[in-house]
């Protein structure tokens, strides 16, 4: 019996002997070369020419007479650093002097959707899942936009989704369900906002109701337009744009709709008084959700491209405050691979849904130093309700 144990201990000992000596020799601590990466076609991308970016410098006076609130729907760091590495080291985005993030947890949920995100950014009130302007118990709540109204300042909206989803309507209305996309349109009508363009047509003509919300916008004085051309054609008044059935087509195909809306708003909204107005770049979301990296980077670069044009304006304008941030980012982006060189990145997305990591948040011009630093994404509609004061 002795030599029995004496054996089985000699034996145990030999293997956990071999055992340490097998985990001995492996002393790496590079364990990604365990990673297996294969990518599909739709997590690659490259990028053959790179598009010039701007460089503008913080403007000096401390007053703000405009404010232009620029989201990046589903636009989370990971978007971001994608679109660096595809247009080679550059983005309008470097240009902002002051930075930080946002937490866009929802009060009932941790990964929140476009409704409650963006209603937070807007009212300065975080809120319920698929709430849009309104409280967690569901009353109406002010918008930054209806504040600037009050102040006598004019306001703009201008998006590339359907102008009555949800971003948008957290700043021009109330509701407590997206989906009642007639009811939200409608809200439209009576907002009073000088400028608004979109996609969602479908929703302002032949609706179940009868009504025809564009040429009820025009009764109340709006200029109507469909198309990029008669948009720059327009000098003055209110402007009412609809450029898509639903959402607007993807970037390489539209052009750069975003940039001409944005650059029209300002044009017509600029004024002794001031105005504010939200850009949004809607579609980064939509094919974060598609899970195509291709069309989530050219969707990013129109947004950028539209910041860079923005940027360039207000520092000649010296008195506007641009801040640029996201409701929340999409799709679990992973940048696994690629090439600066190149402009080539290699991707893996976890989720077809949106992810709760913290997002960026840039400011420039007056008072941009007050979006230093890591903020309830609630807390940056209340920065600037504070500051329309």
């Amino acid at each position: 019996m002795k030599k029995f144990f004496f054996l089985l201990l000699l034996t145990l000992g030999c293997a956990a002997g071999a055992f340490a000596q097998s985990e001995e020799q492996d002393i790496s601590r590079n364990r990604s070369k365990y990673a297996n990466d294969q990518f599909r076609e739709d997590d690659q991308y490259t990028v053959a020419e790179p598009y010039q970016t701007v460089t503008v410098s913080q403007p000096r006076s401390k007053k703000i007479k405009n404010i232009i609130f620029m989201i990046g729907d589903g636009m989370g760091l990971e978007q971001v650093s994608c679109g660096w590495v595809l247009n080679g080291g550059h983005l309008n985005l470097d240009n902002f002097p002051y930075t930080g993030f946002s937490r866009t947890y929802a009060v009932d949920r941790l990964v929140t959707d476009s409704c409650a995100g963006g209603s937070a950014l807007a009212t300065g009130v975080k809120t319920k899942y698929y709430y849009m302007g309104v409280d967690p118990e569901g009353n109406p709540v002010q918008s930054v936009l209806r504040h600037a109204q009050q102040k006598g300042m004019k306001t703009g909206v201008a998006v590339t989704c359907r102008i009555n989803d949800a971003t948008p309507l957290d700043y021009v209305g109330h509701s407590l369900d997206r989906d009642e996309e007639e009811i939200n349109a409608a809200q439209y009508v009576d907002s009073g906002v000088d400028f608004l363009s979109g996609g969602g047509i479908q929703f302002w003509r032949g609706r179940e109701d009868g009504r025809d919300l564009v040429q009820e916008m025009v009764d109340r004085g709006y200029t109507f337009v469909d198309n990029r051309e008669d948009l720059n054609k327009v000098k003055e008044g209110r402007v009412l744009g609809l450029f898509a059935p639903l959402e607007m087509e993807p970037s390489l195909d539209r052009g750069p709709v975003l940039e001409d809306c944005a650059m029209k708003a300002i044009e017509l909204l600029d004024n002794k008084k001031g105005f504010f107005l939200m850009i949004e770049g809607s579609s980064i979301d939509d094919w974060g959700h598609r899970q195509k990296i291709g069309y989530v980077a050219e969707e990013l670069f129109d947004f950028d491209r539209t910041i860079g044009k923005v940027l360039e304006w207000a520092e000649k304008d010296g008195h506007t405050l641009v801040v640029v941030t996201a409701d929340h980012a999409t799709g679990g982006l992973t940048l696994i691979d690629g090439s600066l060189e190149e402009r080539t990145v290699k991707v893996h997305f976890s989720t077809k849904g949106h992810n709760g990591i913290l997002v960026p948040v840039y400011a420039y011009g007056p008072h941009a130093e007050e979006f230093i630093g890591v903020h309830e994404n609630a807390e940056i509609g209340q920065i600037i309700h504070r500051l329309l004061k």
